[in-house]
Parts: structure tokens; sequence; C-alpha cells
């Protein structure tokens, strides 16, 4: 089964080289303060640029204003917008046509009735980023290392291409594709040796973990 991998909260050129040397579909860069993996604007379009044909380049904001997302869509040579902060279905479709580009929207994931949300943002977003939601007050809206109960995703079909995320890393990612039947998984802080730093051991066993070639 061709299962496409998103490596997330990149920020080393060498980091980037792995996770497309071992055949990761997407490369995601952070712009968001608070976190670990947070990039200034000229070091991804350094990174982007570096990125191989055939890799999508996203860009992961929170909650970004349009003089933000207009300066970063014009430096940096971008594939596609992930949003993961409170943006609604409404701010999805309007940044969607402002620039142009693919949006994926992350939705967090803690129970069924955080389900209802699917409905409305898939009828907007290009893709759908399903993942663990944030615990109450913490400071990142992802990244956080932490699962949600993957049954409540078991091969469900949405009303676009979905991605999974959340407490995901190379011991487990084979299990969740095989229960949710995910074609698509997301890791950041599961390929890392400490917060916000990269192993490029850890991506590459990871990409052959979620491929079922480990």
């Amino acid at each position: 089964m061709d299962i496409r991998v998103k490596i997330c909260g990149l920020k080393q050129p060498e980091h980037v080289a792995a996770a497309a040397e071992a055949g990761a579909a997407y490369v995601g860069f952070v712009f968001f303060e608070k976190s670990p993996r947070n990039v200034s604007v000229p070091l991804a379009r350094d990174l982007a640029i570096a990125v191989p044909l055939g890799v999508a380049k996203v860009a992961l904001t929170v909650n970004a204003d349009d003089a933000f997302l207009d300066g970063l869509v014009d430096a940096v040579p971008l594939d596609m917008l992930q949003l993961h902060g409170r943006e609604t279905p409404e701010r999805v479709a309007e940044l969607r046509a402002r620039y142009g580009l693919p949006v994926m929207k992350a939705i967090g994931i803690a129970d069924e009735s955080d389900l209802v949300q699917i409905e409305a943002y898939g009828a907007v977003a290009d893709q759908l980023l399903i993942d663990a939601k944030a615990p109450k007050g913490a400071a990142l809206p992802g990244g956080n290392g932490l699962a949600f109960d993957w049954r409540l995703v078991k091969r469900k079909y949405w009303p676009c291409p979905w991605m999974l995320a959340g407490g995901l890393h190379p011991q487990n990612v084979r299990d969740a594709v095989v229960m949710t039947g995910a074609r698509q998984v997301d890791v950041s802080s599961g390929v890392e040796s400490a917060a916000g730093v990269k192993d490029a051991g850890l991506i590459r066993g990871f990409v052959a973990a979620a491929q079922g070639k480990a």
C-alpha cells in the first residue's frame, strides 16, 4: 500500500534531505513562535528551495493574519498551507481563494463529539489533518506527542483526503495505518531526539515503518 508520509517541524537542511531521501511525500515548516520547531521566513525559504521536486512543501501556521501570510507566500516557494489554529471554515475558504494554494486544516480529536467538525471543514479544505486534541492550557496546538483513540477514525470516509497525526512514531505508525486505513500520516515529535531536534535515523525508520518496509 502506498502510504504518503509528512515529516513536519523541519529546521535543518540535513533533515530535509533525510526526509526526501527516505521517501516522504511532504515536508513541513512551522511558523509559530511558541513552538521549538519554529523557523523564520528567511530560513524556511532556504530550506524550501533545497527540497527536491516532487516533495510538497507545507507551511504550518496558527491563526496567522493576512499580513504575515502575504509575506510568507511571497518569500517561500510553498505547495500547501496547513492551518493549525482556530480558523473557521469561512477563513479556510478565504485563504484558499486568496493564495491559490491547497489548504490543509488540522482538527483536534479527543472524543466522538469532535468528529462533527469534519464535515464542515471537509467541504472547504483540500485536505484534513486529523490530530490529537491539545490538552487544555497547552502552549502548542499540535506536536505534543499525544495520540488519540484511533478507533474513532477507523475506516472512516471523509469529504476530502485526510492525514493521521498525533503521537505517531516508528514503533506504532504501522499499527495506526492498519487500524485506521489512513493513506497518509504526519509526524513531528515522534522523529526527534529532543524537542525540536530531528533525528535522521528516526525519520528513515518512520517512513519505512509507515510504508511497511521496516
